[in-house]
């Protein structure tokens, strides 16, 4: 029931004795129960899609600081490798400024597939839809783990990217 009012209607409309108190006070219980358990779930997804929109943010914020930093360093990396010693200084410049240059690119490739999830997981739903007794609920068990998934996974694009550049001979620049 959507009110107190209307759920008290509907127990009145039942004909109950005043007898029958002990069950209809369990009845509340029950739904206070549910309705306690409903708002934790709401809150617990609306909880995840925060953290999981921050993730985005985050490694967008962190690339553009990080690409500004190796811009400005850029110049001074290629100064400083004409002497003995530093050579490798500018290798590894090249190769930190492309690695960090793909977390965007890895960062799309990753939204695309979890956006392709998402939509098998409407389809999914909306082929529920067509029975009956199905309720819909937003904020299932398979929702939240598809957001905790999300979380981890922008968060370990630094280190895919790393691995891209390692497989591509990257660490031929800092030899």
């Amino acid at each position: 029931m959507v009110s107190n009012e209307e759920f008290d209607k509907k127990l009145d409309e039942l004909g109950w004795l005043p007898s029958d108190i002990d069950p209809r006070a369990n009845m509340y219980m029950e739904r206070g129960a549910y309705m306690i358990k409903q708002t934790f779930k709401e809150w617990f997804r609306n909880l995840l899609e925060i953290l999981f929109q921050a993730a985005a943010l985050v490694i967008d914020t962190i690339r553009t600081f990080f690409l500004i930093v190796l811009s400005i360093l850029g110049p001074i990396a290629f100064a400083i490798s004409v002497w003995d010693g530093f050579q490798q200084s500018l290798g590894q410049w090249f190769h930190r400024y492309i690695s960090v240059y793909l977390w965007l690119p890895v960062a799309d490739l990753f939204s695309a597939m979890l956006a392709k999830i998402q939509t098998m997981m409407l389809k999914n739903d909306i082929e529920l839809l067509s029975d009956p007794t199905y309720v819909p609920d937003s904020s299932s068990t398979v929702h939240c783990i598809f957001m905790i998934i999300g979380i981890v996974g922008y968060f370990t694009i630094p280190t895919v990217t790393g691995w891209i550049i390692q497989a591509a001979g990257g660490t031929a620049f800092t030899t």
